[in-house]
């Protein structure tokens, strides 16, 4: 059992309790070495074994390794021990939105300003292809300034989740915030669906109390799917009438986010994300964290991917660069080579001369250059449309005269980061590749190939 004051994985001083659930807990804990303030949940792994809730968590990290923005609670690492699983998350220490809210109603511009926050969280969280599918003020966690923060990623989705129809199809969330083609069960717009939640939040917050409630479940849901609702009179006209676009049972005709923010009741005073969160050392999460929080370790607790030298490539690594044995989609649910903001390359070059390779890169396209270990981040000089691109860069050690090198995005638009690759990255790396993991590994292996 984890007390107040334990040292944890040789990294973390373990505080107070924050909360719990059924198969997790939440303390406040310190970073020994930088000092930083985390949120560490502690799941018991039998327990999520045991309930099948294995895909659920893994999913949770995936998606939030994907989404880096202000009003986002962050993940900034996974670790595992033999019985239990690791998040050390940003610490919010304000509290729930829905214990505000439990109070009485917001002021306009106090309700506005949660809401804008809410739908920047929740337009960036779309365009990296994640719905978050259970929003609701008890989701909603504000920091010591005030500012909101969406956390609980445990039901969302991702883009490559969607069927043949382009939809979604499970039922979840939360019934009072739900829209009203999820409870229909016939498939729904990730999008859409998570726009009707935020319309619900406005209407708590400005209101004190839902728009959709009834004592009979049945009654409610049928007045979710017909938009039964009204306004109370202290609402302003342009509020009812933008609430009137978002809370509109067909999805069809709903009010999308591109519409929404040039509402000209949501923009007063809006200010759009427009740079990247600014990095700190403890965010090194990547798909081995993944693959390491579900390996049962037979000695004591340790931190993963610290070496001070390229990392060493394991079998499950090693299998997974395969095309055929390709096991990323075990921890990854966007697995579309195009959605995707990773990929590989294979080369028999030192790793001095890898990171010399990408160093001159960054010069000659004006990216700033960070190198610590074996990793490498580049950050670009300009402002694109989801702000700065910033490309990370791991060496992995396979044999001392082979190396696998992964590269993937961690901000930025990915229509930009595509382009950068296609363009700049990879021409500029060809002398030093061997071959690329993705559609033209064929064609550039035979490239290689000694001709006849």
């Amino acid at each position: 059992m984890e007390r107040k004051g334990n040292i944890l994985m040789q990294r973390y001083e373990l505080g107070r309790l924050l909360g719990k659930g059924t198969f997790a807990k939440v303390y406040y804990a310190r970073n020994l070495e930088s000092g930083l303030s985390v949120a560490m949940k502690i799941i018991d792994k039998e327990k999520v074994l045991e309930v099948g809730l294995i895909e659920q968590i893994k999913r949770e990290i995936s998606v939030m390794r994907l989404v880096r923005h202000p009003n986002v609670v962050q993940l900034y690492e996974v670790m595992a021990s033999k019985t239990k699983i690791y998040f050390a998350m940003e610490y919010v220490k304000g509290g729930e939105l829905f214990d505000k809210v439990a109070k009485g109603k917001l002021k306009e511009d106090v309700a506005r300003k949660y809401f804008q926050q809410l739908i920047g969280a929740v337009d960036f969280c779309h365009s990296r292809g994640v719905y978050h599918r259970d929003l609701k003020p008890e989701n909603l966690l504000l920091d010591d300034q005030g500012n909101l923060k969406v956390s609980d990623f445990g039901l969302s989705a991702l883009w490559d989740s969607r069927r043949k129809d382009g939809l979604l199809h499970t039922t979840c969330g939360t019934p009072e915030y739900v829209a009203p083609e999820v409870i229909n069960n016939k498939g729904y717009d990730g999008a859409k669906a998570d726009i009707w939640s935020c319309g619900v939040v406005l209407f708590v917050l400005m209101a004190g109390y839902l728009p959709f409630h009834d004592s009979n479940l049945m009654e409610m849901y049928r007045k979710i799917s017909r938009g039964d609702f009204k306004c109370p009179q202290w609402f302003p006209a342009e509020v009812r009438k933008l609430l009137s676009r978002i809370l509109d049972p067909s999805p069809s005709t709903r009010i999308d986010v591109a519409k929404l923010t040039d509402n000209v009741w949501f923009k007063k005073g809006f200010k759009r994300f427009e740079a990247p969160l600014p990095y700190c050392h403890e965010q090194t999460l990547s798909i081995r964290d993944v693959h390491a929080a579900f390996t049962t370790t037979s000695s004591l607790d340790t931190c993963q991917g610290t070496s001070m030298r390229p990392t060493n490539f394991n079998a499950f690594d090693i299998i997974s660069l395969s095309a055929g044995f390709n096991l990323s989609s075990l921890f990854e649910e966007d697995s579309n080579y195009y959605q995707r903001p990773e990929a590989r390359f294979t080369t028999t070059k030192p790793a001095s001369t890898i990171v010399s390779k990408f160093e001159e890169i960054a010069e000659t396209e004006r990216f700033k250059f960070v190198k610590k270990d074996a990793t490498m981040k580049l950050q670009g000089s300009k402002q694109g449309r989801k702000g700065q691109l910033v490309i990370d860069a791991e060496i992995f050690e396979v044999t001392p005269a082979f190396y696998v090198v992964e590269m993937k995005k961690t901000a930025g638009d990915t229509l930009e980061y595509r382009k950068f690759c296609d363009q700049d990255l990879r021409p500029s790396l060809k002398d030093i590749v061997w071959t690329w993991q993705g559609c033209d590994d064929q064609q550039q292996q035979q490239e290689k190939s000694p001709q006849p």
